[in-house]
């Protein structure tokens, strides 16, 4: 796979090779672009139907690109299907609720 070439694409050029997956052995979200692991999103059960979101990472060589809203969105996604209530501690997941007014209903 061509590394550099991946590294300057967004996320709307490769929309079609994104995948989040639940990765419940290690209770995080896994961002993959292609069979790339870009990012991961950790989450714990904080009870009562509520997540706690931790803590959002990024691959430095995958950073400034946007992959890290990708991220957040989908799993803030997953939490809506899934019925949960979302308990923000991850600082750019606050930041991204504050922005995307839409998912505020999910916050405990």
């Amino acid at each position: 796979m061509d590394h550099d070439r991946l590294d300057l694409a967004s996320p709307s050029t490769l929309a079609s090779a994104v995948r989040i997956e639940d990765n419940v052995t290690h209770a995080r979200f896994d961002l993959f672009v292609a069979d790339d692991l870009v990012g991961i999103l950790g989450y714990r059960d904080a009870g009562d139907g509520a997540v706690a979101f931790m803590h959002t990472v990024v691959k430095e060589e995958f950073g400034d690109r946007g992959w890290a809203a990708v991220l957040v969105r989908g799993a803030l996604n997953t939490a809506r299907d899934r019925g949960w209530r979302i308990v923000p501690i991850c600082t750019y997941v606050r930041r991204y609720l504050a922005r995307n007014p839409e998912f505020l209903d999910l916050i405990e």
